[in-house]
């Protein structure tokens, strides 16, 4: 596998921006790992999230990320997402426009990945696995499948018990009551994907430890209480923490690539 780190400038957001790429590579003589390159010029790409306190480089510094990927000859786009939940703020940049409209125009524009909806998946953790079911939910002719982790999956009553400070939640989604027009419900959303003939797959998996737990256990019911089809939800032993998520994504990865 190549690791790269790239600069760009995104005319959504009017500045230089960052994200890691992992691109498969044919080797013949790396010790440990074989080689995960067949030359393809569109590899299956994953969009993978960070989370709120965290930065494009967080996944390849704390996981094997790169190492799990070779399995599948997957690309991996790593974006830096800032504090901003994926979202076009109330009150600030409009990342939800850059992370789904510009960048995976950028990202195909220079690296060997897929733009077919079959072949494009989205990941993350906590605020990044908010973001990842967003995208699928919102975006599902784009994404075949969305594998979120210790997500921040219920974030009304998140918002209500104030898990950050009030002013900077304010200036991302406003009022509670301003989410739905926003688009940024799980909750709404999945109301109206289940509805299409085949909605993105959807995997959900949070530690039985975790603060976020009881809201995954709610987007978990609603989901079942809507039969959304292709829905896999698991709980473990674990906490908030880089050793549940290197498990677990790895166990995301497969979900994401099952039958291929």
């Amino acid at each position: 596998m190549a690791f790269l780190q790239c600069s760009f400038h995104s005319d959504i957001l009017g500045r230089a921006c960052s994200m890691n790429v992992i691109l498969p590579q044919k080797v013949k003589t790396q010790i440990g790992m074989t080689s995960s390159g067949s030359g393809r010029r569109d590899y299956p790409v994953l969009y993978l999230l960070h989370g709120l306190s965290d930065d494009h480089t967080i996944w390849s510094r704390r996981t094997s990320i790169e190492r799990y990927a070779a399995e599948y000859e997957l690309a991996v786009v790593m974006p830096d997402g800032e504090r901003g939940f994926y979202t076009d703020m109330m009150q600030g940049p409009r990342y939800w426009t850059m992370l789904t409209e510009e960048l995976p125009a950028i990202a195909a524009s220079f690296f060997p990945i897929s733009t077919r909806r079959e072949e494009t998946f989205v990941a993350g953790l906590s605020m990044g696995g908010y973001g990842a079911l967003k995208c699928a939910l919102r975006l599902p002719e784009r994404y075949a499948a969305a594998v979120a982790l210790s997500s921040v999956a219920d974030v009304r009553s998140w918002l209500s018990d104030c898990r950050m400070n009030r002013e900077e939640a304010a200036r991302i989604f406003g009022t509670v009551e301003e989410l739905i027009p926003n688009r940024n419900d799980l909750f709404a959303l999945a109301e109206e994907a289940v509805k299409l003939p085949a909605p993105p797959r959807l995997m959900m998996v949070c530690g039985t430890e975790d603060g976020l737990l009881p809201g995954n256990r709610a987007l978990r019911d609603h989901l079942e209480a809507l039969r959304y089809p292709g829905f896999r939800y698991e709980e473990g032993p674990g906490s908030h923490t880089w050793e549940f998520w290197d498990l677990h994504i790895r166990r995301g990865l497969a979900f994401l690539m099952e039958g291929r």
